[in-house]
């Protein structure tokens, strides 16, 4: 078991309904698994409750097996005294610098390693972001938003490729893309509104593989399936 959520209760300060309300699912076994849903209905805050800094809730959250989550998300901003490369390279353990190189070049970021974070594109800022959280220790990443303003030829081959060099590693993405999550994700929790019960559904996802086929007409069904669900 990856994560499970038991009655997750949860209401913004100051706010008049509550945002969680009874709030359960259960995502087993490494793999990409996705959150998916319209925007204010919580996916970010519950993120980070998964992550263990957001903010106090009714309910149990667990990740048994789970000894290091790491949480990264979009517009995340590095110091800009320093240049990329000094960045990734402060959190990467001397046995990984192999692995360091393979994600630089992956990834599209050769050129951008002498240059300072405030100088990249959103785009490169989330890429070379998203690189300092591979080369660490984890169990669990979180990727909230972590390829935003990447286009989607890049974010095909950036998910095929952490698919390809972490096939034991548990991954919860968050993303508005459907087509997306449906592709690259095992299951795809659809989170709904407190007006509407469950509010967590569980759509199975085609957990596309490197050099794995395209089953269009599947694609086309999990799709279908997400969007009536939310």
């Amino acid at each position: 078991m990856l994560i499970d959520c038991r009655n997750i209760r949860y209401r913004y300060p100051n706010a008049e309904a509550a945002v969680f309300a009874d709030l359960s699912f259960c995502l087993r076994g490494p793999g990409f698994h996705a959150l998916f849903g319209p925007s204010g209905v919580g996916k970010t805050t519950l993120a980070r409750m998964i992550a263990g800094n957001g903010p106090r809730y009714e309910g149990r959250i667990e990740t048994p097996g789970v000894a290091r989550t790491l949480y990264s998300y979009n517009l995340e901003r590095l110091p800009g005294w320093s240049c990329v490369g000094d960045h990734i390279a402060k959190v990467t353990p001397p046995s990984r610098r192999e692995r360091m190189a393979d994600l630089i070049g992956s990834f599209g970021l050769e050129g951008c390693i002498d240059a300072r974070f405030s100088q990249l594109s959103l785009g490169q800022k989330n890429r070379a972001n998203l690189t300092r959280y591979l080369v660490q220790d984890f169990d669990l990443l979180i990727m909230d938003e972590s390829l935003a303003n990447v286009d989607e030829t890049t974010r095909e081959k950036i998910l095929l490729k952490i698919k390809g060099m972490f096939p034991d590693k548990g991954f919860l993405y968050i993303s508005h893309n459907v087509s997306e999550v449906a592709k690259f994700c095992r299951e795809v929790v659809v989170l709904r509104n407190t007006a509407k019960q469950p509010q967590a559904v569980s759509i199975a996802g085609l957990d596309l593989a490197p050099d794995q086929p395209l089953d269009k007409s599947r694609l086309e069904r999990a799709m279908l399936e997400i969007v009536h669900a939310a």
